[in-house]
């Protein structure tokens, strides 16, 4: 699942490279979900879906469990407030609404050093396991896939010379 999917890049490139699992992009903006709910079709692709929604809402579309993992890539960072940051414990506790009980992955990819650091920082205090941390993926070896799949707004921001973060983390 990716949430805040914009465009849906990430959604269709995962569902491209793993044809036997399924990917749901979730946005609340239909405009942004428009162009990958076009690609999924013309590309006849029949794992993957977008909802539109709220991501406080998600425990309404999926069951206990139903969600294995999460992606959310180059969100807003809410500087101003920690409760509206898509990484926060307000939201990791939508997560574990639909996440197995034993804990699933939240993978986030970031230009913002400083929700990169918040997180950072939240893990340990929050009992979030790290599992990955990548502070500059395109100068540490990684997952190809982070370096393969860019958003809109990843191109915008490594045009800028923004250093692009990752965390994986078990919530």
């Amino acid at each position: 699942m990716e949430l805040g999917c914009g465009k849906g890049e990430y959604t269709i490139a995962m569902a491209q490279r793993n044809p036997n699992k399924n990917f749901i992009g979730i946005d609340r903006k239909g405009a942004r979900l428009w162009r990958g709910c076009k690609d999924a079709l013309e590309q006849e692709m029949d794992n993957v879906a977008f909802l539109r929604i709220t991501i406080d809402k998600i425990a309404y579309y999926f069951a206990p469990g139903e969600v294995s993992e999460i992606w959310v890539t180059f969100p807003d960072p809410q500087l101003s407030s920690e409760r509206k940051r898509l990484v926060s414990p307000r939201f990791v506790g939508y997560y574990r609404n639909v996440l197995p009980e034993t804990g699933g992955v939240l993978n986030l990819k970031t230009d913002s050093e400083e929700l990169y650091e918040y997180v950072l920082e939240a893990a340990p205090e929050y009992g979030w396991g790290m599992l990955e941390n990548v502070k500059d993926v395109y100068a540490q070896d990684c997952d190809p896939i982070l370096k393969e799949v860019q958003t809109f707004y990843e191109k915008m921001w490594l045009a800028q010379g923004k250093t692009i973060s990752y965390v994986k983390i078990k919530i």
